[in-house]
């Protein structure tokens, strides 16, 4: 292990991340509507973070001055694990130097600062902080430095230094390490280039959903972090009721409106950054050719679609929720007639259950997590097709999390070919993937290995949390304790799948801040490992993975 380069490469690494605070200063100013007495807490904190970045990089950059050598895979995937813990500890900075709230009255932790910085990164979106609304608990600034992580976390901390910095074969071999999903097409090509394409579509789709969110009426701080947010797949917003706020303000927004474009950003978020950089250059054949998009529209096609129909049936949409869904306009029309305003009522319901449903699926399986409907109180059917969903995930190659499409779908290819083979066990027939032979004579152990461990991990990981956690995080909260199990297993599965929000005591209207110390230190590092997929965690902890060769 090359240990001088691992210095020199984690300076550069704190240094961005430092460099990057200094976008989250100016909102603390009273000419971008911040409250200086509020906001100077937040301003000196970010400050300070910013000189210990600056510090700690220059001292590996120091350290790391004499390193000679190529940049081999280990040394990547020591790079790459090694940058996600430094960015959960000096992300964290800003929230414990400004002395940011997580409740009126109680400070956050330094666990708590390491859970929010660790969740911006991942594009998680849980959190422990109950009031967003208040500057007086969460300064703005800071506020802004925790959707600027999902900015940095979105495409990942390394592929943005790949672009920017280049590093030549090293940057190959960093972005091969960190980039989530297995390559299944030529289109996957780990190079500068393609970080930069990467970075150009996911820049350039951050700038256009800012500027679409503006002239429908948001402010640029609401319009900017909303916009990483979505991007990013991340799901932090800048109020408590998430983008169901936007339904309460029919003064100032027009909530349906804001609900559908953030929905069709989400969408775009779930793609393969690859194949939207085909739509930009005119070839929408990619597009359509490729399996992968196509699964992963079905499946959000017919999730929408069962999750709608069980909703209405079980009249999950009327007056539920995160915010009210009044049917009044038929009487502000002044139409008095019964059954026409019936009628109206059901068109209004329909389209309703159509909106809420959609957005929710779409939120949750491209594992972005916002909300605008209390999904906790749906129906049984409609929360087990949401739990399915936060398994899936978005597409390669895209910033969506979970276990991504094209696993499943090799999955199911893989678990077909070992059915025939029980009664056909001298046919032989390869893998195949959008009718040609997959190349990579590994691909079938590595996904059966992947999913093996990712039920591993989510079985030790939910026992953990339901032995560790007291009866007291449900019944002090207004909970039943009963719901404990499947409690835990949706924090589990939407950590370890960077979801964000779960059922029960972290549902829709919920967060993790009453959790104990112990369950979210499990939580920050299942987190890190659904992000960087598992393997690249792992190895950290492995003694002969150090040893130099």
């Amino acid at each position: 292990m090359n240990k001088l380069v691992l210095c020199r490469l984690l300076g550069l690494v704190a240094i961005l991340i430092g460099g990057s605070m200094a976008f989250s200063l100016p909102w603390a100013l009273p000419v971008l509507g911040g409250q200086w007495q509020f906001e100077q807490r937040g301003f000196y904190g970010l400050v300070g973070s910013m000189a210990l970045c600056f510090a700690v990089g220059g001292l590996l950059r120091f350290w790391g001055r004499d390193s000679r050598g190529q940049l081999f895979l280990k040394e990547a995937m020591a790079v790459v694990g090694l940058s996600w813990v430094l960015a959960t500890v000096l992300g964290s900075l800003p929230y414990t130097l400004s002395g940011t709230h997580r409740a009126p009255d109680v400070r956050m932790s330094v666990v708590d600062a390491m859970f929010e910085a660790q969740s911006g990164f991942s594009t998680t979106g849980a959190t422990v902080l109950t009031e967003l609304e208040n500057p007086a608990v969460v300064p703005r600034c800071i506020l802004f430095w925790r959707s600027s992580t999902h900015f940095l976390g979105g495409l990942g901390i390394i592929v943005l230094f790949v672009a920017i910095l280049g590093q030549g074969s090293a940057g190959k071999a960093l972005m091969r390490a960190e980039m989530p999903g297995p390559s299944h097409s030529s289109q996957q090509a780990r190079t500068q280039h393609t970080a930069w394409v990467l970075f150009l579509v996911y820049a350039g789709l951050n700038a256009l959903l800012t500027v679409v969110l503006l002239f429908e009426g948001l402010s640029l701080f609401d319009a900017l972090c909303h916009a990483f947010g979505t991007m990013a797949t991340g799901g932090f917003s800048t109020y408590n009721a998430s983008i169901g706020y936007f339904m309460t303000r029919p003064d100032l927004y027009n909530g349906p409106l804001i609900e559908m474009t953030i929905t069709v950003f989400m969408f775009l978020a779930g793609t393969n950054f690859m194949l939207l950089y085909a739509l930009v250059i005119f070839r929408p054949k990619r597009l359509a050719a490729d399996i992968e998009w196509r699964v992963y529209v079905a499946l959000l096609a017919v999730a929408t679609a069962a999750i709608v129909g069980a909703g209405l049936w079980n009249h999950d949409y009327v007056h539920n929720g995160m915010v009210a869904a009044p049917t009044d306009a038929v009487i502000s029309e002044g139409l008095a007639d019964e059954d026409l305003g019936n009628e109206t009522e059901q068109r209004q319901s329909v389209l309703q259950a159509t909106r809420f449903g959609l957005f929710q699926v779409v939120s949750i399986m491209t594992t972005t997590g916002f909300c605008t409907d209390d999904f906790d109180r749906w129906n049984s059917f409609s929360r087990g097709v949401l739990l399915v969903l936060m398994f899936v995930g978005g597409c390669a190659g895209s910033t969506g999390g979970g276990l991504k499409v094209i696993r499943h779908i090799l999955f199911a290819k893989i678990l077909g070919l070992e059915v025939e083979k029980t009664f056909h066990p001298s046919v032989v027939r390869p893998l195949r993937l959008g009718g040609q032979p997959v190349e990579d004579q590994d691909l079938r152990k590595n996904i059966l290995v992947y999913f093996g461990l990712i039920g591993a991990i989510f079985t030790l990981s939910w026992l953990f949390t339901i032995t560790v956690e007291p009866n007291s995080t449900w019944t002090d909260h207004g909970h039943n304790h009963e719901h404990k199990l499947i409690d835990a297993a949706s924090c589990v599965a939407a950590t370890l799948n960077n979801i964000g929000p779960g059922f029960g005591v972290v549902g829709a209207t919920k967060n993790y801040t009453n959790f104990t110390a112990p369950s979210k230190i499990l939580f920050i590092w299942l987190m890190m490992i659904g992000r960087l997929e598992i393997f690249v965690i792992l190895v950290l902890f492995v003694p002969s993975f150090w040893r130099w060769q």
